[in-house]
């Protein structure tokens, strides 16, 4: 019987310790944390032996799984790979098992979760059996257990930068490509080195849909789909996906069908109609037949929560909710995507990150900036050097809406989108967004 041990008891931590469990092998599962109640119970239930802290026991198997998240500088490991035990990355140990011949791979640096939700919810509106989870909240060792027509898997750059065989994606989509996570990989060159596995080890056969400025970057190879919002694309593809004045047009193999309309969508900005483009190009690959069904195959589907979510009006003001917002690209895209004048609450804990881009974004397309969390003062100091200086500094997010509100003027958007993580004010960024939502909902029905 092999023996593997596991770092890591989150969701990827537990499904992978019921994934080995079901193979067979006998499992250890440590964390160097707490372990909630719900996955005690899990393990109990299933004979697999657990630790809170780690300790020399987790060396004792033949290798050790590395659930997602686990940092590469992480102690544990670095001690492991000193001792000479095999190392296996999550996605190593769960691909060859999953069952279904239709598996799509997302990732990107803003935009995945949208789109391995939406194509989710347009696969099984063309009535298929699709699964959807990975990084976006169900583990992909879920889908080991029972056949699927499809299943869509949405990648961080952390399982990527583990993944050496092959993913048998049908389709893999790199969304988009910014600067995230610096600290955990340590140079952008570094995560792009990530991502762009998604491409390489897909299927010999299967389609890469990128958007046509990250083609440099990634230097694709194979079937390739770029998108841009020109007519020509700068680089020879399999295909290219033209975002045109109201629609999107896909021309593959010398042939042009509109993909939608894009009043057939009720999700707000240009970054979420390239995410409805991509994800209707994808399910079209599949043999989904998407010609003149967009509206139906769409109807329905809920932007994600936290990811420029409406949160309400008041006096003519509109708060918008992308607390998902955590790194500088991912503000910049909400910032310019959302036209119209805007008062923009930016901070909280970085990731090792450049303002000046996010400075010269908020110059150009915000009249406030409110600023919270730990890394204020780091913003601050860029908008100084871009001299913008219609900013001010907040001590929690109560202050920030109140702040918001006496600067904004009817017709204007307060948007939260603070381009850092919540880990220094906040337990997540659903945690972050909840409480912006309470703060404006709870002053709707005082005015109301």
């Amino acid at each position: 019987m092999q023996k593997v041990s596991i770092i890591g008891a989150g969701v990827s931590g537990q499904g992978l310790a019921i994934l080995a469990h079901n193979l067979g092998c006998e499992v250890f599962v440590s964390e160097k944390k707490s372990i909630t109640p719900e996955a005690k119970s899990l393990f109990n239930e299933n004979n697999i032996t657990c630790e809170e802290g780690h300790s020399d026991k987790v060396f004792d198997c033949d290798t050790i799984l590395i659930s997602s998240g686990i940092p590469p500088q992480s102690e544990i490991l670095l001690e492991a790979q000193r001792r000479g035990v095999t190392l296996t990355g999550e996605l190593d140990f769960v691909i060859p098992h999953i069952r279904t011949k239709n598996l799509v791979c997302v990732t990107g640096s803003n935009g995945k979760s949208t789109v391995t939700s939406l194509t989710g919810h347009v696969l099984k509106r063309a009535g298929l059996k699709a699964g959807t989870g990975g990084n976006l909240g169900t583990s992909s060792a879920r889908f080991t257990q029972e056949d699927f027509d499809a299943v869509v898997l949405e990648l961080s750059s952390f399982q990527l930068a583990r993944a050496t065989r092959n993913l048998h994606a049908k389709i893999a989509i790199i969304t988009n490509l910014a600067p995230d996570h610096i600290d955990w990989h340590g140079s952008y060159e570094a995560y792009v080195e990530a991502k762009s596995h998604v491409l390489t080890l897909r299927d010999p056969d299967g389609f890469g849909i990128i958007q046509d400025r990250d083609y440099d970057i990634l230097k694709p190879t194979g079937k390739i789909i770029t998108l841009s919002w020109n007519e020509k694309p700068a680089h020879d593809s399999q295909g290219h996906i033209f975002m045109d004045k109201d629609k999107a047009a896909l021309t593959i193999d010398g042939r042009t069908s509109t993909l939608f309309s894009y009043n057939d969508t009720t999700l707000i900005g240009s970054h979420n109609l390239e995410n409805v483009a991509m994800t209707l190009c994808a399910v079209k690959l599949l043999g989904v037949d998407v010609d003149g069904r967009a509206k139906f195959l769409l109807e329905g589907f809920r932007p994600l929560p936290h990811r420029c979510e409406d949160a309400g009006t008041l006096d003519g003001v509109q708060y918008i909710d992308d607390s998902k917002g955590t790194n500088v690209a991912a503000t910049i895209t909400a910032m310019t995507c959302i036209h119209g004048r805007k008062i923009i609450i930016l901070g909280g804990q970085g990731k090792g990150e450049d303002y000046t881009p996010l400075a010269k974004a908020v110059k150009s397309e915000c009249d406030y900036a409110v600023l919270m969390g730990e890394e204020a003062q780091k913003i601050q100091e860029a908008l100084e050097h871009e001299d913008y200086t219609s900013f001010r500094r907040v001590k929690d997010m109560e202050e920030a809406v109140n702040v918001s509100q006496s600067l904004a003027s009817p017709g204007m958007v307060v948007l939260l989108s603070p381009a850092c993580t919540s880990w220094d004010m906040y337990k997540s960024y659903k945690a972050r967004g909840e409480h912006f939502c309470k703060i404006v909902k709870s002053k709707i029905e005082s005015a109301s």
